[in-house]
């Protein structure tokens, strides 16, 4: 299970794109950041070893600008497999600053959003901060609500269990 799992990260979905660039509008004229996980191409439906970022990590905490974005790095989540990490520029600039490529460290991709937040305002960048490819692919996420499927009797359950 997972022994010769690939770590080539293989894209982005759409939906998740969407929603950066639809977080990024909400944002502005602030900074958004977050960071990005994803999810083993198999899980999807793909015919491929690898990951595609299918989950977008919001910090609780995180203070923004319209200069900057800052988390709160106690607030991450231990034992978090980010695959990277996306925030935006309202200035529209589509390269990375000496402060970001500092925060380029968590994952292999990082994403620069810029203003006006369309479809093709957006870069990805290695971790030296090189513009690097990314395919934005059409997959449908995977269901999440499952984690919310529980009411009050499963709670009593788990609170009162005698064993």
């Amino acid at each position: 299970m997972g022994l010769f799992r690939s770590s080539e990260l293989l894209g982005i979905a759409a939906e998740t794109m969407e929603f950066v660039r639809q977080a990024s509008r909400d944002a502005h004229p602030n900074e958004y950041m977050a960071f990005f996980e994803g999810t083993r191409a198999s899980d999807l439906g793909l015919d491929r070893r690898g990951t595609v970022i299918t989950d977008v990590l919001v910090i609780p905490g995180t203070d923004s600008d319209p200069y900057s974005a800052t988390v709160n790095e106690n607030m991450i989540p231990t034992g978090g497999k980010a695959v990277g990490s996306v925030h935006s520029h309202p200035n529209g600039v589509l390269r990375p600053s000496d402060a970001d490529l500092q925060t380029f460290h968590a994952g292999k991709v990082h994403v620069i959003v810029g203003y006006p937040y369309g479809p093709d305002d957006w870069q990805a960048f290695d971790t030296d901060g090189e513009p690097t490819e990314l395919d934005v692919i059409d997959v449908p996420l995977p269901d999440r609500d499952a984690f919310f499927d529980f009411d009050q009797t499963d709670i009593d359950a788990e609170l009162y269990d005698d064993d």
